[in-house]
């Protein structure tokens, strides 16, 4: 469902260069002994998943779905990008589908966090509310107004029954208050970190609030689980490549990677690949650095850099076959805007002559190296096999810079001097 092309970056003979080393690492990364591993969990999650808690999952989205107009998604990072990823890539941006699906609890903007409050006010809201800890500072703040607005309008038992939470299946804040209040509560595993969670009752529930089949995301996963799992070879494993086509990129002096896409509601699965790379690998002065752009959009303001600037990145273009929707162009008598020449036309043709065009700019003229990942179309089934090949291609990319892929303690910085500046003890 996936295919990868270096060639228009580096030659297959150097990424075959790699394969004992990949070898080695395939091994870590199927039987669960590399560093980090009591963090691999999402590498078996499609065969061990809780068929129980899924079944849930679904009835808690259909009451969702069946009693409120917003349903908002309090949390940040791995536990709203993979979601929110999920479903502008799957449904687009203006998917006539019900409830409205509202993120929260990602930010300290007082502007955004008081216009959604002032926004659900006459509506009818649901709440999941997804924290491992129920600590998290940007998350805790907008779940204490939520839930002093939910019971304001429905009361303690109404408040109960459309509040759910997403958290840790033993301890924690946030869990002790689940507990105590009656909420719905669905785990969040322990081996499975939260950019790696979209695939588990973290994705899940919002993903199936927003109409999307989540059978189908978990089959994309068992798809890319069995193609990815049982071949390392290099010719064979296009999620293996591309990780080494990393480090290749990273010997010719690239330090960043820019993550390209031609379809506007594609724009958050790139910030979510960008978590996904970007606090997996950038440790003990390592990594690449994840960037995006989405274009032809951003070719009206990146472009110029990216074409005669600093050669310091490569472009990773994620293109998808089939688009969402697609409409003609049609023709004007007057013909006044000088387009007939592309009347008749498909706009997903335009666009891929943009992309064309542009590739060819870029790299033959421009000499930017181009990586390209082209997935068969945005279903639910490419969305599951797409997380897992991006999920075991950074897993592979960060061992092979012998750094740990699951952990993040560069994050907990800034939160020591933010808590110290915000007067908590």
């Amino acid at each position: 469902m996936i295919k990868f092309d270096c060639t228009h970056a580096c030659s297959m003979d150097e990424i075959v260069a790699y394969q004992d080393r990949v070898n080695e690492v395939h091994k870590w990364i199927t039987e669960k002994t590399g560093k980090g591993n009591d963090f691999l969990g999402w590498v078996d999650w499609c065969k061990n998943y809780d068929k129980e808690e899924f079944e849930q999952i679904k009835k808690s989205a259909e009451f969702a779905r069946n009693n409120c107009d917003v349903f908002l998604v309090c949390g940040i990072g791995g536990s709203y990008l993979g979601a929110r990823a999920a479903i502008e890539m799957i449904n687009g941006l203006y998917a006539d589908k019900k409830p409205e699906i509202i993120f929260i609890g990602n930010t300290f903007s007082s502007t955004y966090i008081s216009q959604v409050m002032k926004y659900i006010e006459n509506k009818e809201v649901c709440v999941n509310v997804i924290s491992k800890s129920g600590t998290t500072t940007e998350t805790a703040i907008a779940f204490r107004l939520l839930k002093q607005f939910m019971e304001r309008k429905y009361g303690k038992d109404g408040a109960r029954e459309r509040i759910f939470a997403t958290t840790d299946k033993a301890k924690g804040t946030l869990h002790d208050l689940a507990k105590a209040e009656g909420y719905q509560m669905f785990v969040i595993p322990d081996d499975i970190g939260g950019r790696y969670s979209v695939i588990t009752a973290v994705g899940l529930l919002p993903i199936a609030v927003a109409g999307i089949n989540i059978d189908d995301v978990m089959n994309g996963v068992k798809k890319a689980f069995d193609d990815f799992n049982t071949e390392a070879d290099l010719t064979k494993n296009p999620a293996y490549a591309y990780a080494v086509a990393r480090r290749v990129m990273e010997e010719k002096g690239k330090v960043a990677e820019m993550f390209v896409s031609y379809d506007l509601n594609t724009t958050m699965l790139a910030e979510w690949w960008k978590q996904l790379f970007g606090e997996s690998e950038g440790k003990e002065e390592k990594g690449i650095l994840p960037c995006s752009a989405t274009f032809s959009t951003d070719l009206h303001s990146l472009g110029q850099f990216v074409q005669d600037g600093r050669k310091c990145l490569y472009e990773t273009l994620v293109l998808f076959e089939k688009p969402i929707e697609d409409m003609i162009f049609p023709e004007d008598a007057e013909n006044a805007d000088s387009m007939n020449y592309l009347a008749g036309k498909n706009l997903d043709w335009i666009n891929k002559m943009a992309m064309q065009g542009t590739l060819e700019a870029h790299e033959k003229t421009g000499g930017v190296p181009n990586l390209i990942i082209k997935a068969e179309d945005m279903s639910a089934e490419s969305f599951g096999y797409m997380c897992y090949f991006f999920f075991i291609a950074c897993a592979m990319s960060c061992y092979l810079l012998d750094i740990n892929p699951f952990n993040q303690p560069g994050v907990e910085v800034y939160k020591k001097n933010m808590f110290k500046l915000l007067g908590k003890n």
